[in-house]
């Protein structure tokens, strides 16, 4: 078969669309699967920038693309909620929802002063959350700088992170 500019059209079409639909297709959850922070607890307060640890039970951290059976990988939340919608898609991604599709189990965040909610998410192999959705309980950490007194809410977050892959 010759590729002609149609030929190659169409084969682009067609793997974008099959794309689209693997994307929104879920993957079932292993029972008993849960995501946890390690190093932080709810109302912690935290200087800026500091480390956030992410746990995980019941199944193994694999990078984004790689589609194995009880794997999946990590994202943060950082002053946004998981919506119904977002549950049943892949994540977004912008300064409140991170990916960690290389397998990190680490970061280091650099939010402005303030009161912070956090959440992981599980993601399948194309960023999709688990169904149902693996997710930890959103703690709230308030965030001061070195040598700060006063503390104040922000609910815009900027955010910095480094990655540390494993």
């Amino acid at each position: 078969m010759t590729l002609t500019p149609r030929v190659v059209l169409f084969g682009a079409v067609a793997v974008t669309l099959l794309s689209s639909v693997a994307g929104r297709a879920e993957t079932p959850a292993p029972p008993g699967a849960a995501v946890y922070f390690i190093n932080l607890k709810d109302r912690d307060t935290v200087t800026s920038p500091f480390k956030v640890q992410f746990g995980l039970i019941g199944m193994g951290v694999a990078p984004a693309g790689v589609e194995k059976e009880k794997t999946g990988h990590h994202h943060l939340l950082i002053d946004t909620k998981l919506s119904d919608e977002q549950a049943k898609e892949p994540l977004p991604m912008d300064p409140q929802h991170m990916h960690f599709g290389g397998g990190q189990t680490e970061t280091t965040l650099t939010l402005p002063p303030g009161e912070h909610t956090l959440q992981l998410v599980l993601g399948d192999w194309s960023h999709v959350p688990f169904a149902p959705p693996i997710v930890s309980p959103v703690i709230t950490v308030m965030v001061k700088e070195p040598g700060a007194t006063a503390q104040r809410p922000n609910s815009h977050a900027i955010v910095r992170v480094h990655h540390r892959r494993f």
